[in-house]
């Protein structure tokens, strides 16, 4: 197999995901990193790459969080996420535009669109990055380590090892990236980018699903994600009942309820509640982590929180070892009590 002319990829990219034409927070997230690369590759310009029926007119929100350019395809097929024109209309703008780095949310959309796309312009993907950065990387055969590689950092074998990881010899360098885990710029209002809008035929083909009915469900919580204050509960608080107590601490803090996985897989809380590397990845401003253990797997999703507190009555437990302070006690016992404190304080 002939290898690609990587020195004709140029520029840092970023798949702008929206549903319902509104534009998600990970494409905002995405391009803070995407300036950073920029600047590292000494690259200009960065791309957003905005698919879907009707929504040329949300370039400008691109733009006022660090698009310089913004590539859309707008078309009545894209109305609803479908893997098929989505697909062929993010491939397309690639091998047209000749992207060196691709970033993709690695959302439940984007983990489905990032590989399909790899896979249709030959080059590799590096799923649920934590970490990018522009460095060295010796390839095999290569006698000089090459310069200015994408270095792709994501958790390996349940999160119990980290493995970087680099495509030297195809392009463009793709990844996705879990929500959370980048920090996107300060806006910049009334900002704007070059905007391209580009024609792609999506003629129906035999992979086009049909969506007969969309069903959406109602959130009663905030997306934990979204956050200022998580508090958090682990196998420890030790029934869903006792969850209430973290339900009253939450209220009085102006808080949301999280969990661990452990939590999730005792059928406690539901899976969107989750924080950890198969769940959320949170950077809130305080995080109350109460009766949980601290693996390597949840750490990996809060580590970045500003504040952390840890209430487990294990001394030893791991989580002591990333939190900002630490009790060491019965949580049915101290968190009622951290509750009446915090109220009569507002009440004063």
């Amino acid at each position: 197999m002939n290898r690609m002319n990587i020195s004709e990829y140029k520029g840092v990219f970023i798949y702008a995901q929206q549903v319902d034409n509104k534009i998600d927070n990970i494409a905002f997230e995405l391009l803070g990193k995407a300036k950073d690369l920029a600047a590292d590759i000494e690259t200009k310009e960065v791309t957003a790459v905005l698919l879907g029926d009707g929504v040329t007119g949300l370039a400008d929100q691109l733009a006022e969080y660090g698009a310089d350019r913004v590539i859309v395809v707008d078309d009545p097929e894209l109305k609803e996420y479908r893997t098929e024109p989505y697909t062929i209309a993010l491939t397309e703008v690639i091998n047209k535009y000749k992207p060196e780095i691709m970033l993709v949310g690695a959302t439940a959309i984007g983990r489905d669109l990032g590989p399909r796309v790899s896979a249709r312009v030959a080059t590799g993907l590096t799923a649920d990055c934590t970490v990018l950065e522009i460095g060295e990387f010796k390839a095999r055969g290569d006698s000089e380590p090459r310069q200015g590689q994408l270095l792709m950092t994501r958790p390996a074998f349940g999160g119990n090892t980290i493995a970087t990881i680099a495509c030297p010899n195809h392009r463009p360098q793709m990844a996705t990236v879990r929500p959370g885990v980048m920090q996107k710029k300060d806006k910049v209002a009334g900002a704007k980018a070059e905007v391209i809008v580009e024609k792609v035929d999506l003629t129906p083909n035999d992979k086009f699903v049909e969506i007969l009915e969309v069903v959406k469900s109602v959130a009663s919580t905030v997306d934990i994600a979204d956050a200022k204050i998580l508090v958090s509960g682990g196998r420890g608080v030790g029934s869903p009942e006792n969850f209430a107590m973290l339900d009253d601490l939450a209220e009085a803090i102006g808080g949301t309820v999280s969990c661990s996985r452990a939590v999730v897989d005792s059928g406690w809380k539901p899976k969107d509640l989750q924080v950890g590397q198969t769940g959320k990845t949170v950077r809130p401003q305080v995080y109350f982590a109460i009766g949980i253990s601290g693996a390597i797997q949840h750490v990996a999703g809060m580590e970045e929180s500003d504040i952390i507190i840890a209430i487990n009555k294990d001394p030893d437990a791991p989580i002591f070892d990333v939190a900002d302070f630490g009790i060491v006690g019965d949580a049915l016992k101290i968190v009622p009590k951290l509750t009446e404190a915090i109220k009569a304080q507002a009440d004063k």
